[in-house]
């Protein structure tokens, strides 16, 4: 079956999401507005993102990833994602709209003119690692 392999390219896509959205957030002064993001969840995603692809990757090319389905170092490496996946769909809401007679305008984004980017990056860590974990479930990694 070609779902290991599968599971083997989008690792290093996953640390791409990390790293890029934490250079994307952590350069900007902090502003009032609605997209204003979190540091807490931003440190969350990063150290969170970090942990996860490299006890991900120890379990997939030392051996641990054996196929069992019994690896403590699997189910934290997933534990860790989905953590990830859950603070970057936080990172998210800030693009949604506000409604309000005291609502705040958005502060502009340099990378893109809309939400695109982050849509792409963090709605494709979440299919991910539903495919993560269900290769580990049915022990094909």
């Amino acid at each position: 079956m070609q779902l290991p392999w599968i599971v083997y390219g989008l690792t290093p896509l996953a640390l791409v999401v990390v790293v890029l959205t934490r250079v994307r957030l952590a350069g900007r002064k902090p502003s009032a507005g609605r997209l204003q993001t979190s540091r807490g969840v931003l440190n969350v995603h990063t150290v969170a993102g970090l942990a996860a692809v490299a006890t991900w990757t120890v379990f997939l090319f030392t051996g641990r990833g054996d196929g069992t389905g019994d690896s403590q170092i699997g189910i934290l490496s997933l534990a860790l994602f989905w953590i990830t996946v859950v603070a970057g769909l936080m990172i998210l809401v800030r693009w949604m709209p506000t409604r309000g007679k005291r609502a705040a305008s958005a502060v502009s984004d340099s990378w893109s003119s809309g939400p695109g980017l982050s849509l792409l990056a963090h709605l494709g860590m979440l299919a991910g690692v539903v495919l993560f974990t269900y290769a580990y479930l049915i022990s094909e990694v």
